[in-house]
């Protein structure tokens, strides 16, 4: 966080009147909504015959986020990410809750345009805060927990897949990744896509709404392309074939050559795509419906018998890097 945000310029505020502050740039909650802020628990009305969907993420001052992030990209970033995790699982969200930890001297202008940034998403998202906690920690974080419905036959996991299913990816990979390297260098300029995938990633609410229909498992990719098609073909006890030339590639992460684009897009993490494991007869109307509402599916491989992982160049296998993608303790 820059340095000139902290500074003191008035009595500190208490902790309830920054979670007055914080709360003030939300929408009022729906008739869904029985209690939310101001109670101790958030009391919400699922519709009848859905299952609930939950997930919590957390974001990290030094770890996920640093001073080139402005006030509004870290709220935004903040929701997304947890978001992401609900449409990959098929659902609908209804409401999230906000943990969020922070040194003291923060100033209120901070903190009304975090908040300004995540009330902006949850408004495109149609999502609802209803409740959360703050505390004094020595960096910020921002701890996430979403909540939506899904049907009991459409809710998906990682496992499911198959043998046989097409693999299909949403969107472009890479670009969050070259972004990072560019905030890293102080080379960034808010304009380029890169830059924003890293700094606003948008999750494909869209697909994750329709996903349960056509899909027989699913995953965000937050730790990379290969991390993460891992835990989706262990969690199946499948392996998986990845066609290298069908992987689409952000622009900008295609323009840096085939040498330095492939570690950015099999193993960058954070692009926040979707990735589905889905029956051969389902692929073509899935991805028909996905365009119907914007959204590109990209076949980049199929769902194999065994354990194996494997990426198919156009003169056969390629060896597999030694690392992945992202591990917090690796």
């Amino acid at each position: 966080m820059p340095a000139d945000t902290r500074r003191k310029r008035r009595p500190p505020r208490g902790e309830f009147e920054r979670i007055s502050l914080f709360t003030r740039a939300f929408a009022d909650a729906g008739p869904d909504v029985i209690a939310g802020p101001g109670d101790d628990c958030a009391l919400t009305r699922p519709a009848p015959g859905w299952l609930l969907v939950s997930k919590v993420d957390q974001i990290v001052e030094g770890v996920h986020f640093s001073g080139a992030f402005r006030p509004e990209e870290i709220g935004h970033k903040a929701l997304a990410v947890a978001l992401s995790d609900l449409a990959a699982a098929g659902a609908i969200p209804r409401w999230f809750l906000v943990a969020l930890a922070m040194p003291e001297g923060v100033e209120d202008r901070f903190l009304s345009r975090l908040a300004m940034g995540m009330s902006r998403l949850a408004s495109q998202a149609r999502v609802s805060l209803v409740g959360g906690n703050f505390s004094r920690a020595s960096e910020l974080s921002l701890t996430v927990t979403t909540l939506g419905e899904a049907r009991p036959e459409h809710a998906l996991r990682r496992s499911g897949a198959s043998p046989g299913d097409a693999l299909l990816l949403t969107g472009s990979l890479g670009g969050a990744a070259l972004g990072l390297r560019r905030l890293a260098e102080g080379s960034a300029r808010r304009s380029s896509a890169a830059v924003r995938a890293q700094l606003t990633p948008t999750p494909r609410l869209e697909v994750g709404a329709i996903a349960g229909r056509y899909a027989a498992a699913g995953i965000d990719l937050s730790d990379g392309l290969l991390q993460d098609l891992g835990h989706l073909c262990e969690r199946s006890e499948v392996g998986a074939e990845l066609e290298l030339a069908a992987i689409p590639m952000a622009r900008e992460v295609r323009a840096l050559g085939a040498e330095a684009s492939l570690p950015l897009a099999l193993r960058g993490g954070e692009d926040y795509e979707l990735l589905f494991a889905v029956p051969q007869a389902r692929v073509a109307p899935f991805v028909r419906a996905a365009a119907r509402r914007g959204q590109i599916l990209s076949r980049i491989g199929r769902v194999v018998e065994g354990h194996a992982l494997r990426l198919l160049g156009p003169d056969g296998p390629i060896p597999l890097p030694d690392r992945k993608g992202w591990d917090h303790f690796g």
